[in-house]
């Protein structure tokens, strides 16, 4: 578990060894990643930064069990993902990740609330339990008079909430983010970037986040810098105060 100013244990959370990547795109052949090696320790925040192309989101979903490698393995919280087949993946991903994406992903036609328990339908949770618990969580990130508004209805800033809100649902030790505020305005961004810096520092979460700004990754534990498919730098930062409020 984390400590409240965001330094990690020394239990590794997500292990990747000699990763590799390769896909076809049209008559040629890429490779995304060229042998990454990485430890994350349980509730450290680290981010993930690199030119276009560099490989950071295809690690960050080989690491989140959305894809495979084609070469090396995948240990995250002690489980092997790499020896997975699809439905034990899906199974270890609604157990262990909650995913933030930049496009958010909801639901257009629930309101935010059944948008937040919709992974209590698939987890076969009855429906005042899924409620009660989407609603606790909307309440705590400050969207409890939002409940029954659909997406358009909502701000960007406001339906990242809601997606922040899906992804602890099932209360995942990781969260995992890819551009999470790159469709928001810089206000707004930086409201979701103290938020994941509370989930880290106050529910002792694991976060992993993909990110080209400065800015956000200034949030983070530890930066991870990638180009052409590598890791080039792998930085602590200094522990600095930062917000806690997500109201």
């Amino acid at each position: 578990m984390a400590s409240t100013n965001g330094r990690a244990s020394r239990v590794p959370m997500i292990v990747g060894q000699g990763l590799h990547k390769h896909f076809q795109l049209g008559d040629q052949w890429v490779q995304a990643l060229r042998g990454v090696d990485l430890h994350i320790p349980k509730g450290q925040f680290v981010g993930i930064m690199g030119p276009s192309g560099s490989g950071k989101s295809t690690l960050l979903y080989l690491l989140g069990g959305l894809d495979r490698p084609t070469h090396g393995a995948i240990e995250i919280d002690g489980e092997r993902l790499d020896g997975m087949n699809g439905e034990q993946l899906a199974h270890f991903r609604s157990r262990k990740i909650g995913f933030i994406f930049q496009a958010f992903h909801l639901v257009p036609t629930m309101t935010a609330l059944e948008n937040v328990a919709l992974p209590g339908i698939f987890a076969g949770m009855p429906r005042h339990r899924r409620e009660e618990r989407a609603m606790r969580l909307l309440v705590m990130l400050g969207m409890g008079e939002r409940m029954g508004h659909r997406p358009n209805q909502l701000s960007g800033g406001q339906q990242q909430r809601v997606a922040i809100a899906r992804a602890l649902f099932n209360d995942p030790p990781i969260i995992m983010g890819d551009e999470p505020t790159g469709a928001l305005d810089s206000r707004t961004g930086r409201t979701v970037m103290q938020l994941l810096r509370w989930l880290c520092s106050k529910r002792g979460k694991t976060i992993v986040v993909v990110t080209h700004d400065a800015g956000v990754a200034a949030y983070a534990d530890r930066l991870l810098h990638l180009k052409d498919g590598r890791i080039i730098g792998d930085q602590l930062q200094a522990a600095r105060e930062r917000e806690n409020d997500v109201a």
